[in-house]
């Protein structure tokens, strides 16, 4: 059995992540309530993370090898269903229409796709 590394960001690129993130997000989306000044604790404050209202579709978004899923989402505001770090490194979520379009304008990301039924090609019963 060979044994995999457990990728973590880096301090200085989960800050720069977290800037990027709340820079691409749109000014309804942003924590209303940000720490004032312009400290360090500013520079890297992280958007609120709302609870998604029940008529949102669920997304599964993969996100870059090498990148920790869940602090991709939490940097965009978004508080996954599932974390996904085996079959392949993304989360699934419920997301806005702002959120999708964020997320898929961001290196990040590989991809955006909405969930929904899957089944085996060739299948038969």
């Amino acid at each position: 059995m060979r044994n995999q590394p457990r990728w973590t960001l880096p301090a200085a690129v989960a800050a720069a992540l977290a800037a990027t993130a709340a820079a691409a997000l749109p000014a309804h989306a942003r924590h209303a309530e940000a720490p004032a000044g312009d400290g360090p604790a500013a520079a890297h404050a992280a958007p609120a993370a709302a609870a998604a209202p029940a008529d949102w579709p669920t997304y599964l978004i993969t996100v870059r090898r090498g990148l920790d899923p869940g602090t991709v989402a939490r940097s965009y505001g978004i508080t996954p269903v599932h974390v996904y770090r085996h079959a392949l490194n993304g989360f699934a979520a419920p997301l806005s229409p702002d959120q999708v379009t964020a997320l898929q304008g961001t290196p990040l990301v590989e991809s955006v796709e909405q969930d929904g039924p899957a089944s085996g090609a060739g299948a038969t019963a």
